[in-house]
């Protein structure tokens, strides 16, 4: 099908995908672009696809015009996709939870790194910035599409998963060498906000207490390059 009025119903609700409210409410996601695209189709999750190329296989044909009206970027592609958003799984045992974090190029990030390094979920406390905003779905380069992510009550789960995992916890002042702690077959590491880091209340359940050593000059890191460090040091895919 060939739209090319910007006032065409199925126009108007995409362009409501690129808020979070809507995407709630319908259980959808836009995607942008070849690469992810291709993710999506292998996790099979695409409910439709819109394209301004009529020689590429999709449901809808559109207009440059539209595409630009669609696409959250400045140069917009031939082919973006509609989602259904992801199922959540089972939490495993090599776990990766994030709490408050609110940049979406760190989460992005810090998803391609989980992959990476073998974690098999990664828990968003709810208030931790959106998994669906365009800016984190592009920062993944489809390894959304790799892991099993869920939103929950951060505390609560800890405090379930406290039975058969152990927690390890970021503290800069109290934390021990990372590289001496004891590595753990079923964990979750857990990762607090850029600026406050991990809040007090959910401190006080860590099993480790850790820290990455470095320089005395340089206070912190950037929370997506200290999570990826951590990952791989506790990921154990090094030893």
């Amino acid at each position: 099908m060939f739209i090319e009025s910007l006032q065409n119903n199925r126009v108007k609700e995409w362009c409501k995908l690129k808020e979070k409210k809507y995407r709630d409410e319908v259980g959808l996601f836009l995607i942008e672009g070849d690469h992810l695209l291709l993710e999506a189709q292998k996790k099979n999750v695409i409910k439709e696809i819109i394209s301004i190329n009529k020689e590429i296989k999709a449901d809808f044909y559109v207009t440059k015009e539209i595409m630009q009206k669609i696409s959250s970027q400045k140069s917009i592609s031939e082919s973006i996709a509609v989602c259904y958003k992801l199922k959540e799984e089972k939490i495993g045992s090599k776990v990766l939870a994030l709490e408050c974090l609110q940049d979406p190029g760190n989460l992005g990030t810090i998803i391609r790194s989980a992959v990476a390094f073998s974690f098999d979920t990664i828990i968003l406390s709810e208030d931790t910035v959106d998994l669906y905003n365009d800016k984190v779905i592009r920062s993944t380069e489809g390894m959304l599409f790799k892991i099993n992510i869920v939103r929950k009550n951060l505390k609560k789960t800890l405090l379930d998963l406290q039975n058969d995992h152990k927690i390890y916890v970021t503290n800069v002042e109290k934390g021990e060498n990372i590289k001496k702690i004891p590595k753990e077959s079923k964990f979750v590491l857990l990762i607090g906000n850029e600026g406050n880091g991990v809040k007090e209340s959910t401190k006080k359940l860590a099993d480790y207490l850790i820290k990455i050593p470095m320089n005395p000059t340089c206070e912190s890191l950037n929370a997506s390059v200290a999570a990826s460090i951590l990952m791989y040091e506790i990921g154990g895919l090094h030893d």
